[in-house]
């Protein structure tokens, strides 16, 4: 019996009988069911609440019901006009909080949580959805990129020119005022590597307008242009709106967000980095990222002195001097002189131990650096004044033991082995696995696949699994690993594929709009205990082109979500099923609407 106080007693004058109980138990059960069953109706009755702007819900009678983290729907008001190129860790209006010994103020620094914005960044007054490649690559809207000082700068050196509603790209520069096509095949003269296949990734620090990145892309060649915000306003912009790879960096004080022995290739046109200064710290850290056997390729002062200084307001003794200090430093750091013709000197880095045996001898400057210090840390990552040697058990990761391109996409690299369940297996697996879901991402959306799609971010790869997929197409993808994941991008690398370190829970280097589609794979589930999902959507819109595509790969459980946050950017989404239709795991497919600033005219 049940009393006031809420507890079941039994009557004190009467024996305790067996079939009581048992009647007792059989009401207590159907009482919780039916209170079970009050409580399943009402809780399918909250989650079947759905998001607005989720045009279709892919379900199968068949399947359990999967629990997801429901969110109040919320709203983001526009950030002011000023904020069209807003760059929240390379913010140009917080230098001034940061010194500037060795530009260390173009470094990343990234706003305290609490002056972080959370308003949508305006695309600039008459933006336009971007010209379409490869036509972008010779041309784009000035609207989008509405910088008139480059143009003013720079016009004498053929970088760009504008010309009515355009800015127009020659493929001139500093170094190669003819044309970047002959300069380039001068390069290819004196390096025949970059035209078999042994070269395939690059990176171009100082890279203007990324002229040079671009005319490599035709010759099979992935190059990374790398260009700090600075006084030329926009030189990554530009080249990401030609459909060109690029980031937003320095070589400063702090190590580039790439692993060790990973490109095949570094390039220099004059882009006033002083190599042979601060004992030359940052030729060091070109020497970390180049893999042994790698080209490091410099044009510009000191080399060709002899007929250039009187241009450089200098003397003809002070280049030789760099040049040099310059040569001794890279012998020193086992480079050795590979070609050298007209503006144009090459290096290589060596692949031979002994001479990096040499620099565990005492006295020796730059000293090898210890085991303390990873070759692969590279995220807020200090430069240090030694030589990140090359691992001797290491032997297939050297430039002329790589497979050519395109076979090398398909081979299982060496270094695969020091990721955790890293194997040749695990690798034909991924692969096999993205191609089915590359193919189920085309049906879902058309325009992948076309040159409506050209810059392409997977935001938390594994392997390149995706880039892989859709290698053919007219696209490249930059393969993001998260900082905290596990280090697999010297593994992207290995392949011929391009990709950097990032943090999510904070802001990408790069630009606004200069994305075509994002991808994701389980990046909520991965991080959400450490980023706040609302920022990290609101990081996506920042570099989200207008009527550019995100593709949602994540556990049922956040997909209504998302999407609840997405309708607050002005995206339309629509859920869908995976390729397998599993419960667990849905695909939302949303595309960001273009709108303008309130104070636009374009309105």
């Amino acid at each position: 019996m049940k009393h006031k106080d809420g507890k079941y007693h039994s009557q004190p004058e009467k024996p305790f009988k067996i079939v009581p109980a048992t009647l007792l138990v059989i009401v207590l059960c159907g009482f919780s069911f039916y209170l079970g069953g009050i409580f399943c109706s009402e809780k399918s009755r909250l989650e079947g609440k759905s998001v607005q702007d989720v045009s279709k819900t892919v379900s199968s009678p068949k399947e359990p019901a999967v629990d997801s983290l429901q969110i109040k729907s919320m709203a983001f008001p526009e950030c002011s006009a000023d904020f069209q190129d807003y760059t929240p860790c390379t913010d140009p209006r917080r230098w001034r909080k940061y010194g500037s010994h060795r530009l260390t103020f173009l470094e990343r620094h990234c706003p305290p949580m609490l002056e972080r914005k959370q308003c949508l960044v305006p695309p600039p007054d008459g933006y336009k959805p971007p010209i379409r490649w490869p036509k972008s690559r010779d041309e784009c809207w000035y609207r989008n990129v509405p910088y008139n000082w480059i143009n003013k700068q720079k016009s004498n050196q053929n970088w760009l020119r504008k010309q009515g509603e355009k800015f127009l790209f020659p493929g001139g520069g500093t170094m190669f005022p003819r044309g970047v096509g002959a300069y380039v095949d001068l390069m290819q003269d004196l390096i025949p590597e970059m035209r078999d296949g042994t070269v395939r990734t690059a990176i171009d620090t100082g890279c203007g307008v990324a002229s040079w990145g671009g005319d490599l892309l035709d010759r099979g060649i992935l190059t990374v242009s790398l260009a700090p915000r600075d006084n030329h306003e926009a030189q990554v912009q530009f080249a990401l709106e030609r459909g060109i790879p690029a980031i937003l960096g320095v070589i400063s004080t702090q190590r580039l967000p790439f692993p060790s022995n990973s490109f095949d290739m570094a390039h220099c046109s004059r882009c006033l980095i002083p190599w042979t200064e601060f004992g030359g710290i940052y030729l060091l850290e070109v020497h970390r990222i180049l893999r042994p056997g790698g080209f490091w390729v410099l044009s510009g002062p000191p080399v060709n002195y002899e007929n250039r200084w009187r241009g450089w307001n200098t003397t003809v003794e002070e280049q030789k001097s760099d040049y040099e200090k310059l040569e001794g430093l890279l012998t020193s750091m086992c480079f050795k002189m590979y070609a050298k013709k007209d503006d144009i000197a090459v290096w290589q880095k060596s692949s031979d131990s002994s001479c990096y045996n040499k620099l565990a001898e005492p006295d020796v400057y730059p000293a090898k650096c210890d085991d303390s210090l990873e070759p692969d840390s590279a995220w807020y990552t200090p430069l240090r004044p030694c030589v990140v040697v090359p691992k001797p058990e290491l032997k297939k990761s050297a430039l002329e033991s790589l497979p050519k391109w395109p076979e090398r996409l398909q081979v299982a690299p060496e270094r695969i082995s020091n990721v955790p369940g890293g194997s040749s297996s695990a690798l034909k697996h991924d692969d096999s696995k993205w191609k089915v879901r590359a193919k189920h991402y085309k049906k879902l959306l058309p325009t992948l696949g076309t040159n409506e799609i050209r810059n392409v971010m997977d935001m938390n790869t594994v392997y390149g699994g995706f880039a892989a997929a859709v290698i053919d197409d007219p696209l490249w993808t930059m393969n993001v690993v998260s900082s905290y994941a596990a280090n697999t991008l010297p593994v992207v690398y290995d392949r011929g594929l391009i990709g950097t370190y990032h943090d999510w829970c904070e802001a990408f280097s790069t630009y606004p709009r200069t994305y075509d589609l994002l991808h994701l794979d389980g990046l909520f589930t991965a991080e959400s205990h450490r980023c706040d999902m609302k920022y990290v959507l609101l990081e996506m819109d920042r570099i989200l082109r207008p009527k550019g595509y995100v593709l949602v790969r994540e556990s049922s459980y956040f997909i209504d979500a998302i999407a609840s946050i997405a309708k607050g950017l002005k995206w339309s989404c629509r859920r869908e099923d995976t390729e397998y239709g599993v419960a667990k795991e849905k695909l939302l497919v949303c595309q960001k609407k273009l709108w303008y600033s309130s104070s636009s005219s374009s309105r």
